[in-house]
């Protein structure tokens, strides 16, 4: 049973790079906050998979969480950058890894009846058009931004539908799906916040980054725990 343990190693590193950056954040260093950054989901993605290399698991599942880190990786990768093509490429790489993620997740939203669909369509329209608003998004943003936000909103409904209807392997993945969702909200709202100049408080950096690890974890998490189930 030992060598099913190995993921710890990378997994270590991962929390040290992480200590790292979150220092950097705190104290303002770009310097070394950048110079970790693009380690963080490469090790997050060794980790998922030496978790699930000793053990029988889903393949597509596992290549599919697999892209979903590459492209976080790509995505913080362009974020780096300064400008408004910076910033779009960025949020694009992101979408598409919450695509994936919404095609691990989405089991949970089969056989859904057709009212129910009725009322999440409803609350995440009120969401988005409470965010928007609040924010201040306009222009050429206003339309990825909402696609970016619905995405992340239906992450979380997969979660909720995965608490709520029973579905397999385990409530506490559910609730990790659930949470990670909601806390990718918190990352990215604050992080269009700051780009329309809103959000200025301190450790601001720190409050970003932190959520959104916690959130790639725990959906890195989720993803591994389902791919284990093989179909």
């Amino acid at each position: 049973m030992k060598h099913r343990r190995l993921w710890i190693i990378p997994g270590v590193f991962f929390l040290i790079a992480c200590a790292v950056n979150l220092y950097g954040c705190v104290m303002n260093n770009l310097t070394v906050e950048r110079y970790v950054k693009g380690a963080l989901m490469p090790l997050l993605a060794v980790t998922g998979i030496a978790y699930l290399a000793q053990r029988p698991f889903n393949v597509r599942v596992a290549g599919t969480l697999l892209l979903a880190q590459m492209l976080g990786w790509t995505g913080d990768s362009l974020l780096m950058g300064s400008g408004f093509a910076w910033f779009v490429s960025g949020i694009s790489c992101f979408l598409l890894g919450h695509i994936c993620y919404i095609s691990i997740f989405g089991r949970t939203l089969k056989g859904l009846r057709p009212v129910t669909w009725i009322i999440t369509v409803i609350v995440m329209a009120a969401i988005l058009v409470s965010l928007v608003l609040s924010i201040g998004i306009s222009g050429a943003l206003l339309a990825p931004m909402v696609i970016y936000g619905a995405a992340l909103l239906v992450i979380t409904f997969c979660g909720l539908c995965g608490l709520v209807r029973g579905h397999g392997p385990s409530r506490c993945v559910w609730w990790m799906v659930t949470l990670g969702g909601l806390l990718f909200v918190v990352s990215d709202g604050l992080i269009a916040m700051r780009t329309f100049g809103l959000a200025h408080f301190e450790l601001r950096g720190f409050v970003i980054m932190s959520t959104y690890l916690v959130a790639q974890s725990l959906l890195c998490a989720a993803a591994a725990r389902i791919a284990l189930v093989k179909k």
